[in-house]
């Protein structure tokens, strides 16, 4: 009997790789026959291996999941992938065939595979509807949930709750934590575009700080306010632009 065969479409190197270590450890017996990180790489490899599964990542560079979907409907069983419940819900009660959350967890993708297997003897759902009702409850913008960064030779995964805050240093931006520092390709100009506005703040050109890892603020001889975090021992200065942001502190 044929081995059954799926392809892993999902944009972060890192929780592919996850992905396709829990999928490998838990059903040995499936072929992965291609792992994608954009929608168009997705559609090329449906194509080229005609897999009986997908696991499809929503949101996803040059066509989304949702995008890639449409085409895919009826041709293999999908799993999606997706950081938000909502999406989640809504296409297991449509039709598709499951759903992951971000980050996987070994006993939700063990129900997952029982699933997938049930459903292998049948034909692929048709995902018109599901997909219609996504399209209209899709988020325009995601924030930011965790980063990839590295760190000596190892690469990171920290989740945006353990960042203390960000500080551009030359090409990179430094990753504080407080239990280190990493540096990420992104400019900080970038972050602040993609961070939620309610955790994390703007408090100088090149710094942005985590409200949450506050300690107290103090004055420098110019009055300016600095920042002392709760697990670090340096202050963050804060420039007058930004200053009015502390004044009742």
């Amino acid at each position: 009997m044929r081995r059954p065969r799926a392809v892993l479409a999902e944009d972060e190197a890192i929780l592919r790789a996850e992905l396709s270590e829990m999928l490998q450890n838990l059903w040995p017996e499936l072929e992965i026959v291609a792992q994608v990180a954009d929608g168009v790489a997705a559609l090329e490899a449906l194509d080229a291996h005609a897999p009986d599964m997908l696991f499809l990542d929503i949101q996803m560079p040059r066509l989304s999941g949702l995008d890639v979907a449409r085409q895919v409907t009826r041709r293999c069983h999908v799993v999606f992938i997706t950081a938000y419940q909502e999406y989640a819900i809504t296409a297991f009660e449509q039709g598709a065939v499951d759903y992951v959350l971000k980050p996987f967890t070994p006993g939700r993708l063990a129900t997952t595979i029982a699933r997938l297997k049930e459903k292998l003897t049948t034909e692929p759902a048709d995902l018109s509807r599901v997909l219609e009702r996504l399209s209209l409850n899709a988020p325009h913008k995601a924030h930011l949930r965790w980063i990839n960064a590295s760190r000596g030779n190892a690469v990171r995964l920290i989740t945006i709750d353990e960042i203390l805050y960000f500080r551009a240093d030359n090409k990179y931006t430094l990753v504080v934590t407080a239990d280190g520092e990493s540096l990420i390709r992104k400019t900080i100009r970038e972050l602040v575009d993609e961070l939620d506005p309610k955790i994390f703040c703007q408090i100088h050109r090149s710094t942005v700080v985590n409200v949450r890892a506050i300690d107290s603020v103090v004055r420098d001889l110019g009055g300016l306010p600095r920042l002392k975090l709760k697990n670090r021992k340096e202050l963050l200065p804060v420039s007058e632009q930004h200053s009015h942001l502390f004044k009742q502190m």
